[in-house]
């Protein structure tokens, strides 16, 4: 299962049309074999090693799979080209097409397509797990346009690819110049036409000396979003579609000629798949198979097989059955096939829309805005009409569009006969249809619209893009003319989201048939609409009060949108300040601006290079951890995982798991061959669980098997007996019960807080609660070891995806009981780690390692998505309770602060995370007088760990929101409280350490400037005086975050460096590059400390058994520590090499590096770097954690829609002090990318927890397990205008180049769109009479942001207090 050994060959191009299954893959001739059911195009296509299309979640939520199918239509009579998710798509479903995958696309050796060199250059590929997606969506777009594509739907085909890397704005950047412009002036400019060392302006992406302008090397560079280069098809033909380059994959000409046969094959497990190529046969094969699955695109299936491990015995494929294919215009309206693609029905309702009458196209208007945000472009060009309509869920997007415009139904049985029945008495129950088991749907008939019926759709999810409502509607009204009066003839109110099945509000629609269409109707049809829709408290999926809101607040725009669309024949009334909650959402192409100092040092530090491994990334040739050759006897494995939050284990059986095919072993605690306890700083962990389990997702035991299906399915039929016991599942609970781990209590003080509120020097006491959500990592690349031993296993070597590889040497030679000098531990790249893959990555390793100890075969264990979200654990969930004290001035005088973080069910890095956070909780603000109480909660989750912040963005959140309160306390902007209380150059702080080169000041003032605060203050306020629903808001946030591990012995690092005769350098260093460029500004270190280019330096991996014992890649410290260390072993060698540099006048390093050579001078070193004079003491609360401090702040300004509380940010500003940059490009990335992660935090991401908050999730378990329900910021989600600024002329004394560390700080600046939300609300709460302070909790979802915004719609359900639930 899951293997193509000996079951696939592969034949040169040419030969004659066979009736072998086939599939041509990057211009190969590939012979599919029967028995390949069950896989997938991805599973295939990794399995032949293309491995450039990666697996990211496995549910076609992040586009990591994307590849291009090109097939011949003979009814268009010419050649589709369309993106799809690998992973969904099932191997037979792509029979007699081209698949084109990164790797056909362009390499190395034969060159980059253009696509792939804007990308690189544009510095578009971070950590690059996720860049072949996006460079296969970009293709399939260009391949498939005759024309260049608009910047729209550029923007729009990228809608299904996630990056959690970037930010977004520098692919933008780079596939903008394949967009249409009016004068675009095109030139076509490959990698091999650029001289080697020529330098490309990031302005306009030509050769150019901005490189090294100005004095010293010192230069400004300005760089906008849109590059000077312009990219256009060299040609284009109806089969092979655009094409870019001369050396483009054409269509195989076999393909074209060969005649589509019907297929009857198998898969694994007795699966059988059919493709039928005519109605008859279909229903043959439906009546012989009742129970047979229609698949079109696997969307749904796919998913149910995969994930919900439900058993499918037959599939059949609809993709080729004409009559299900029809798309017909008609007098009357439109037929569609229930097999049209969503893409092609898209398409259809365009083109009807230019060519017929207004009035007759208000549906297909509907659909056309429903269609965009379905999903991704992916998902589209796959999935069809029938399937959506016949899977019946009660969040279809589609579903009430198709009952409220009054769409028909054709379905046709076993026997031909055919029946039409309304869409509206379609559904009869949850995933339940009209439908008996021998019949199928057959096609939909859309009618015509009538002049005065007006159709609109409505959704609201959680994100724009590629989401799943929260609720949905399709409302239609037929108004006719009596007289002056319009009066309602017939409607139909149907909604998604709020009942088992879409719900035809059916006493709201008998109520407003006869009314005149005026504010009496809309009154009364609101209260009949609460009838209608009834929620129980704990219905599923939650969120009641706000779900409930949305179906007023949708009828209320479509009253509103009705009434403008009316008022040419009837004045309604209706304000203007209303109009623009009916006008829909419209979004501008995004603006970036970059604006930072060239200050060159040596051949190459100070310049904006770009990132080493950006062409093998674009390229798909960068390898990652689940990308290595299995060898032949190697084993997949599959963890065994606890199904409860606390519980005793009774008995283990696995007696069946061991009967099924493939198994090799099955491993528990009692056969580690070493220690069975771990633990990142204490041992208070089991590898595998022994007596009990505290929480669900803890391992109990693993297994191995022939492949990862195999093991997966064994993994599942061990059997568990439990006896349950009572678990801890929220901070307050661990509160209320003194859930504490052992020895975590901490406490910083200054100054005396309880003398400062007696004395009655406060003005104004504040106290209050901060509740602040955790959030998920979401690499793209999930957690992943491969494990293999040497010398029958006297030594153990592995290749994982961490960020702390000493800590899996550690692990798994404690596991096996092996000395830590026989396991070597390795990594090339990791695709993304955040904190994650510090120290939760390491028991996986160790977990792996067992098995492939015992049974001396490697062992590979790849997390799938689900199970990675649910056991590695996320970023701390935190309650911070305060006391403030401070003058009527806005002074502040003193703080009381009692902070807890969730650590869940070991201690991890917890109590860490809790001091840095400490520390932060200050932010940039002088307290004369602070007490912080902070305890490390244990709860039966699983274990919270690092993410990048580390507790500081938590702490800070907390005082910032304090702030705010004050401001409203004392009615003044929270950036004049701000203002006055910032610390300065000198100022002591709460841990005892003094300021040091203190920028915040000239930072904030530089920011006022660029922003110009007064006025965007001025102008939201008048655009709030003009829009009642629509709000908009403003705040500026400042940041000051320590540059250090807070525990002093890991501030160290260790490098290799070796000089090659040739002038070329190797370089090791202890650091893991995981796409914050760690490798590319060491190697700028390196090339400028030998005055050589930096193409002749290169850093291969990380290795234990190179540079030992080192330090997790974290702290945003590793170019400062790994820099240094470098640079000191590359002294060591310039000063060996100096007695011989001095005798002779050498032309090239080359030739000084021979002549050392053949002088027996070693030109290898051995760098060492500790971070000098810091180091703290918790028993007396004094000295320096940090080595500096970064500063920066931020401002932003949003609009939210009140109604339904979607937002979106329309200008990010950013600036941030990083002294003399060692690549300022490379450090503007990561700004980008940590502010739009933190966009995530603070207003997008929100984890669900079976807790008392979400009774409908079993306890203890985490409901946000992949894309599907949990959302990281999409393209979408992109500032409009998103400017980052460096500070100029500002060295950091302290660091390596005068640099400073960028990783971490930008990441809490995003909370200055969290607290332009509430700015934005609080207009909105004004209208209403309420100004008073209120709490909004992070991340600020649009059910939060609805709900606080109080008006005549939420107080029906809810009063002026209402908190929504959150998991802390």
């Amino acid at each position: 299962m899951g293997s193509l050994k000996n079951k696939e060959e592969m034949e040169p191009i040419g030969g004659e049309s066979s009736k072998d299954a086939i599939l041509y893959v990057n211009g190969v001739r590939r012979v599919l074999s029967d028995g390949l059911a069950h896989l997938t195009l991805l599973e295939y296509l990794r399995d032949i090693g293309l491995t450039g299309t990666k697996l990211g979640c496995g549910e076609g939520g992040c586009g990591a799979c994307t590849v291009m199918v090109s097939h011949y239509n003979k009814v268009l009579k010419k050649c589709v080209h369309y993106a799809v998710n690998a992973c969904l798509a099932p191997l037979y479903s792509v029979e007699g097409m081209h698949i084109i995958t990164v790797e056909g696309v362009g390499n190395r050796k034969i060159g980059l397509h253009p696509i792939q060199e804007s990308l690189a250059r544009s510095h578009g590929s971070q950590c690059g797990f996720c860049t072949p997606g996006f460079i296969m969506s970009m293709y399939a777009l260009l391949r498939s346009s005759e024309v260049p594509p608009t910047e729209e739907q550029i923007e729009e085909c990228l809608a299904g690819n996630l990056c959690r890397c970037t930010g977004y704005r520098p692919i933008i950047d780079a596939f903008q110049v394949f967009a249409k412009t009016d004068d675009a002036f095109y030139t076509n400019t490959s990698s091999s036409s650029l001289q080697s060392g020529e330098f490309l302006c990031p302005s306009t992406g030509k050769p150019c000396s901005c490189k090294s302008k100005g004095l010293n090397g010192a230069g400004t560079c300005k760089q906008s979003t849109v590059n000077g280069n312009k990219y256009k098809p060299v040609s284009y033909s109806e089969v092979d579609g655009s094409t870019y380059t001369d050396k483009e994959l054409i269509f195989p000409p076999e393909l074209l000629l060969r005649k589509l046969t019907p297929l009857n094959l198998n898969g694994f497990g007795g699966l059988k798949w059919f493709r039928p190529l005519k109605i008859q046969h279909l229903l043959e094969l439906k009546a012989k198979n009742p129970d047979a699955k229609l698949v079109m695109g696997n969307t749904e299936v796919g998913i149910e097989m995969r994930l919900k491990r439900i058993q499918y015995k037959v599939l059949i494929s609809v993709a080729h059955v004409p009559e299900l294919n029809i798309l017909n215009v008609k007098d009357d309206g439109l037929e569609i096939g229930a097999a049209v693609r969503l893409t092609e029905l898209l398409q259809m309702f365009r083109k009807v829309v230019n060519e017929r009458a207004a009035h007759e196209t208000s549906s297909c208007k509907a659909f056309i805005e429903q269609i965009k945000w379905f999903a991704g472009t992916q998902i589209k060009n796959v999935a069809c009409v029938g399937g959506n309509i016949c899977t019946a869920s009660p969040i279809s997007d589609l579903n009430p569009l198709w009952m409220a415009a009054g769409a028909k139904f054709q379905i046709i049985d076993c026997k031909g006969n055919i029946r039409t029945i309304m869409a509206e008495n379609f559904f009869l129950g949850y995933r339940k249809v009209d439908l008996a088991s021998g019949e199928i749907l057959l096609s939909i008939f859309l009618p015509w619209t009538r002049p005065l019926e007006y159709v609109k759709e409505f959704k609201q999810a959680h994100r724009r893009d590629d989401d799943i409502a929260i609720v949905n509607a399709g409302m239609r009204v037929f108004l006719e003319e009596k007289g002056e009066d319009l009066v309602v003839s017939d409607a139909l109110i149907v909604y998604g989201g709020v009942a088992p099945l879409s719900l035809s509000a059916v006493k709201t629609k008998e109520f407003i048939i006869g009314k005149n269409w005026d504010q009496e109707l809309l009154q009364g049809a609101l209260k009949f609409l609460e009838i209608d829709i009834f929620l129980k408290e704990d219905a599923p999926g939650g969120m009641v009060e706000f779900r409930k809101s949305l179906t007023l607040s949708f009828f209320f725009k479509f009253f509103l949108w009705v009434s403008q669309q009316i008022s040419v024949k009837k004045s309604t009334g209706i304000p203007l300040s209303y109009l623009s909650a009916a006008q829909p959402f419209q979004r501008p192409s995004i603006m970036g601006s970059q604006d930072y100092e060239i200050r060159k040092r040596g051949t190459s530090v100070g310049s904006p290079e770009i990132h080493l491994s950006s062409r093998l990334q674009v390229t798909g040739e960068a390898e990652y951890t689940d990308d290595a050759p299995m060898p032949s006897h190697g084993l997949h494995a599959a963890l065994v995982l606890s199904r409860k939050p606390h519980a005793k284990i009774l008995s283990i059986d696995d007696s069946e798991a061991k009967s099924l095919p493939g198994i090799a072993g099955i491993f528990l605690a009692k056969d580690v061959p070493g220690d069975n306890q771990i633990g990142a700083v204490i041992h208070d962990e089991e590898l595998f669980a022994t007596q009990y389990v505290t929480c669900v997702g803890q391992v109990i035991g693993v297994v191995v098997a022939d492949t990862h299906e195999n093991a997966k399915l064994a993994a599942a039929k061990v059997v568990v007996e439990y006896e349950e016991l009572p678990a801890i599942l929220s901070i307050q609970e661990a509160v209320d019960a003194k859930s504490f781990h052992p020895n975590s209590e901490r406490c910083l003080k200054k100054g005396d807080v309880d003398s400062c509120f007696q004395s009655g020097q406060c003005d104004k006491i504040i106290h209050g609660e901060v509740h602040v959500g955790g959030q998920e990592h979401f690499y793209l690349e999930t957690q992943s070891s491969l494990v293999w031993t040497m010398d029958c296993g006297n030594e153990v070597h592995m290749i994982s995806s961490t960020q702390a590889p000493q800590k899996h040497q550690k692990y798994v030679a404690q596991v096996l009981g092996l000395p830590m000098s026989k396991v070597v531990c390795k990594t090339k790249r990791i695709g993304g780690g955040f904190g994650g893959k510090e120290t939760r990555s390491a028991f996986i390793a160790a977990a792996a390692s067992v098995p492939s100890y015992l049974l001396n075969r490697p062992v590979k264990l790849t997390l799938d998505r689900d199970v990675d979200m649910m056991i590695t654990g996320q970023r701390h969930a935190f309650l911070g309770k305060y006391k403030v004290g401070f003058t009527k001035e806005g002074r502040l005088l003193a703080l009381d602060l009692e902070i807890y973080n969730n650590a869940g069910n070991s201690l991890d890095l917890s109590l860490s995370v809790l001091e840095r956070a400490m520390f932060h909780s200050d932010n940039v603000y002088e307290i004369p007088n602070i007490r912080i109480l902070g305890r490390v909660c244990f709860t039966n989750f699983p274990s919270h760990t690092a993410f990048r912040g580390f507790g500081g963005p938590q702490g800070m959140l907390i005082t910032e929101n304090w702030i705010q309160k004050i401001a409203v306390e004392l009615n003044k902007s929270p950036e004049e409280i701000r203002e006055i209380n910032f610390q300065g150059e000198g100022s002591i702080l709460h841990y005892s350490q003094q300021l040091q080169h203190c920028t915040l000041g000239q930072l904030w003032n530089e920011l006022k400037l660029s922003s110009d605060l007064l006025r965007a203050r001025e102008d939201v306020k008048q655009f709030n005086l003009q829009n009642r629903w629509k709000k908009r808001g403003v705040a500026m946030v400042p940041t000051k975050f320590g540059i250090s591990f807070t525990t002093k012995f890991m501030n160290q690092a260790g490098a290799l460096v070796h000089v090659y005769t040739d002038g070329t350098v190797l370089v090791t260093h202890g650091g893991v590059e995981m796409g914050q460029g760690l490798h590319t500004k060491v190697a700028q270190v390196a090339a400028s400390a030998f005055n050589i280019p930096l193409s002749s330096v290169f850093i291969s991996e990380t290795s234990t058994d190179k540079v030992p014992n080192t330090s997790p890649t974290a702290a945003s410290a590793s170019s400062d520590v790994y820099g240094a260390a470098v640079l000191d072993a590359c002294e060591q060698i310039k000063a060996r090499m100096e007695p011989v540099a001095l005798k002779h006048n050498f032309s090239s390093f080359a030739e000084l590096a021979g002549a050392c050579y053949m002088q027996r001078i070693d030109l290898s070193a051995h760098g060492f770097y500790i971070t000098p004079d810091i180091g703290f003491d918790w028993t007396t609360g004094k000295g320096n954690p940090f080595n500096y401090h970064t500063y920066g702040a931020a401002f932003a300004e949003v609009e939210i829609d009140t109604l339904t509380g979607d937002f979106h940010t329309r200008t990010a500003n950013i600036i941030l002090d990083l002294g003399y940059s060692i690549n300022p490009a490379i450090d503007v990335g990561q700004i980008e990318g940590a502010f739009v992660q933190g966009l995530g935090w603070v207003a997008i991401e929100e984890l669900k927890w079976g807790d008392a908050e979400h009774k409908w999730i079993p306890p203890g378990c985490l409901y946000t397990t992949g894309p599907g329900s949990y959302k990281i910021p999409s393209m979408n989600d992109v500032p409009f205008k998103f400017s980052v600024s460096l500070l100029k002329g500002h060295p950091n004394v302290k660091a390596i180049h005068s640099s400073k560390a960028v990783g971490e700080p930008p990441f809490f600046l995003a909370s200055a769109v969290f607290f332009a939300i509430k700015d934005a609300i609080i207009a909105a709460r004004a209208e209403v009479g309420h100004h008073e302070w209120f709490p909004l909790d992070n991340p600020a979802t649009p059910e939060r942001i609805r709900m606080a915004c109080l008006d005549e719609f939420s107080t029906r359900f809810i009063e002026s207090d209402f908190r929504p639930k959150l998991s802390v």
